[in-house]
């Protein structure tokens, strides 16, 4: 596991930039994993700006909300419309089926999915009880695509983007850990004092399902870019 810090969240968007940058120049045909929320929006922006073409890339993403469909104004797959996908066109992309309400039959087609399109890059970020994609504390290692329950926390994290936190769905599809895992490449962007727990758990904390993040303590190529307040409780 690599660790940067950087003086603000722009500079550590912008290493995660050029890891994009230099992926897709070295394979134009690259499969991107994709994350949602907050933390990788200045990156989703350096690249609508940027020069790059991902008409031959494919892209994949983590998860999508249980229940919602994909022209919900709050649904991951209308996040990545507005934030990248109307601005960079990707040759494909795919994103759980929000409204599927066939679990078995979902997990089942997105794990296919992700059989037929190894992840090159995986972008990721934390949650502050140190879920990654939607695996939440006590997920299994071994998991694939699943919909999972989201906690309190959770659930209290995401409604500033909801009217209230009754709105916020309590259910998600998700990849599961074993398949972020197997990407081979991970970068996992982490900003602000509120992710600073989780972030030395991850680092520095034993391997367990209780920290779900920490596990990529054992992925080969993880680069983890941090600003100082993410990383203001690193012991180095």
């Amino acid at each position: 596991m690599y660790v940067q810090v950087f003086n603000s969240k722009e500079e550590a968007s912008k290493a995660a930039f050029d890891l994009f940058k230099e992926t897709i120049e070295n394979n134009p045909k690259a499969t991107f994993g994709l994350a949602t929320g907050s933390t990788p929006e200045p990156l989703y922006q350096l690249l609508r700006e940027s020069d790059l073409d991902f008409s031959q890339a494919t892209a994949l993403n983590l998860d999508e909300y249980y229940g919602l469909s994909a022209d919900h104004p709050q649904s991951y797959a209308y996040f990545m419309k507005e934030q990248l996908f109307d601005h960079k066109p990707f040759k494909e992309t795919f994103i759980p089926q929000g409204d599927q309400a066939d679990v078995e039959e979902e997990t089942a087609r997105y794990d296919q999915v992700l059989t037929e399109h190894p992840i090159d890059l995986q972008i990721l970020g934390v949650g502050n009880n140190a879920h990654i994609g939607f695996n939440e504390p006590g997920s299994s290692f071994e998991a694939t695509t699943r919909c999972v329950d989201l906690t309190d926390t959770t659930i209290q994290a995401n409604k500033r983007f909801f009217e209230s936190a009754e709105d916020v769905p309590t259910k998600a599809y998700s990849m599961g850990i074993k398949s972020i895992m197997d990407a081979k490449k991970i970068i996992l962007l982490a900003f602000g004092e509120n992710k600073a727990q989780a972030v030395k758990d991850m680092i520095e904390g034993p391997v367990t399902t209780d920290v779900p993040a920490s596990i990529l303590q054992e992925h080969p190529q993880v680069a983890v870019f941090l600003d100082k307040e993410a990383a203001s409780l690193l012991n180095n």
